[in-house]
């Protein structure tokens, strides 16, 4: 199969990254890169005409524009690679997976800590977990201020724990707190499921430095996982000595090898790691979250 000609529309922060990695990539022919902006736009500003000359697309627009782009990608027959969230709404979302499906095209969304390795290593190790506590905390940026914290930065984290976790959601609680815009700018959700164990998600985007942490509990034994420096810590319990150990990764580009998996799609017509419904999946829990935050807040007139 000849390499797929991919289009990056939307060069902002992320996609100017994402225009990077298809460009270097072995596999792929990146043809365009289009943004409305013509300053940072190398192949014009509007994507319509380039949709018959490609065959995939990566879509980095502001999060309210996905749905329009994303659409009309896959109204073409082109397979797309979305920056999280999906969508802004859960119609938004379902109307994408049906269109997806029924013209059998892949839509995987850009949900990045998938592809850390130390996560992955982690994964791996299966087994329940009884407690997931994950903390990410990030100094105030402009961009991504056009959306709350929630799906700004930790529905990174809920995704996460919706890999981990082995049962259905049981129940839902979250609180949160505007600090230096009018959207939610700190939030923690708890999750129970059905089987007994729960996950403690907290996200910030008013922290003075960036912290990337993911703890999980299990019987006799947790590990600790630095995901900005993509290791883990193992504490195990043997007989009755408490073992420490840790577990180094070779440095991975988790970007690149998120290019590459969707590339690997795009040839195979096989499911990406992180499928469209999986997005869908985290974008309704990190609605849910927003909602019982703004909830909160009303009530405490705050």
């Amino acid at each position: 199969m000849k390499k797929p000609r991919i289009a990056v529309i939307g060069v902002g922060y992320m996609g100017k990254f994402h225009a990077e990695k298809f460009a270097a990539s072995p596999n792929a022919e990146l043809v365009a890169v289009i943004d409305a902006d013509p300053s940072r736009a190398t192949h014009g500003t509007d994507y319509k005409p380039w949709l018959g000359k490609i065959d995939a697309a990566v879509v980095a627009v502001p999060t309210q524009q996905h749905f329009r782009v994303v659409k009309d990608c896959l109204e073409a027959g082109v397979h797309v690679l979305v920056e999280k969230p999906i969508a802004t709404t859960l119609e938004e979302a379902d109307g994408l997976l049906e269109l997806a499906r029924a013209k059998g095209l892949i839509l995987q969304v850009g949900h990045l800590q998938r592809f850390n390795p130390a996560f992955q290593a982690l994964v791996a190790q299966g087994g329940r977990p009884l407690f997931i506590d994950i903390e990410r905390l990030a100094p105030f940026k402009a961009r991504g201020a056009d959306v709350d914290v929630v799906l700004d930065l930790m529905i990174h984290d809920l995704d996460l724990v919706l890999a981990l976790a082995k049962a259905p959601i049981e129940q839902v609680s979250a609180s949160g707190f505007r600090v230096l815009t009018d959207a939610i700018d700190i939030a923690n959700a708890r999750i129970e499921f059905a089987d007994g164990s729960i996950a403690s998600v907290s996200a910030s985007r008013v922290s003075q430095s960036p912290v990337r942490k993911l703890r999980v509990f299990r019987h006799d034994a947790y590990v600790s996982a630095d995901l900005q420096e993509q290791r883990l810590r193992h504490v195990r319990k043997n007989g009755d000595t408490i073992v420490e150990s840790e577990q180094a990764f070779e440095r991975a580009d988790e970007l690149r090898a998120q290019a590459e998996a969707f590339l690997q799609a795009v040839r195979g017509h096989s499911a990406p790691l992180v499928t469209g419904e999986q997005g869908r999946q985290a974008l309704a829990l990190a609605l849910q979250v927003g909602r019982l935050v703004e909830e909160r807040l009303a009530r405490h007139g705050t």
